[in-house]
C-alpha cells in the first residue's frame, strides 16, 4: 500500500524495505489496541549489516561528518528506523495510519569511554521527525551496550500509535 508517507520517504531518498525476519525466538512487532511495539531492529540494508564498536576516540564535536564513526552509526540508526517502519506499515495497513511515534529506544555498541549515545540515536529520531513531522516527535532513551547482536553498531526499538 502506498500513500503520502511513502511518498515523503521517496522524497527523502528512501524506499520502504521488506520487513526483516526475526533472528531469534520473538516476533518483529506486536499490536495491542492502537499501539504497535516494534522489536529492536538492526541496521540491515542492501549493503548488509552495519557493524562497529564506538570508543572515546570516536568522539565528535558538533555535527559528525558522514564518514566519521559517529556519522556512520547515525546512518545505521536511520536504517534501523526505516526497518521499523516496514513492520509498522505491514501491521497498520500502511504508514498513513500512523498517528504518532510514541517512543524510541536506541542501543549503541560501545565501550565505557564513549558517551555520545544520544548523538548516534539522533539518526533515528531525526529521521522520524523528517518522515512524520510533528507526529514524529517522541520520547526516547539512548543507552550504551558492550555488545549487540551480530556486532551491529546500533539497535533501535519503537512504539507507534496507529489509527
Amino acid at each position: 500500500m502506498s500513500g503520502k508517507i511513502e511518498a515523503k520517504l521517496a522524497d527523502l531518498g528512501y524506499a520502504l524495505p521488506e520487513p526483516v525476519a526475526p533472528l531469534a525466538a520473538y516476533v518483529p512487532a506486536v499490536r495491542t489496541g492502537n499501539l504497535i511495539f516494534v522489536s529492536g531492529q538492526l541496521p540491515m540494508g542492501a549493503d548488509g549489516l552495519a557493524t562497529g564498536h564506538l570508543t572515546s576516540a570516536d568522539h565528535v564535536d558538533g555535527t559528525p561528518p558522514a564518514d566519521s564513526a559517529v556519522g556512520i552509526a547515525q546512518a545505521a540508526a536511520r536504517l534501523c528506523a526505516l526497518n521499523q517502519l516496514s513492520h509498522v506499515s505491514a501491521m497498520a495497513g500502511g504508514l498513513d495510519n500512523v498517528r504518532r511515534v510514541v517512543k524510541l529506544t536506541g542501543f549503541v555498541n560501545c565501550d565505557g569511554t564513549f558517551n555520545q549515545h544520544p548523538l548516534v540515536v539522533n539518526g533515528a529520531s531525526e529521521f522520524m521527525g523528517a518522515v512524520f513531522g510533528d507526529a514524529g516527535q517522541h520520547a526516547r532513551a539512548a543507552v550504551g551496550s558492550s555488545s549487540l547482536p551480530l556486532g551491529a553498531v546500533v539497535e533501535v526499538e519503537g512504539i507507534f500509535e496507529v489509527a
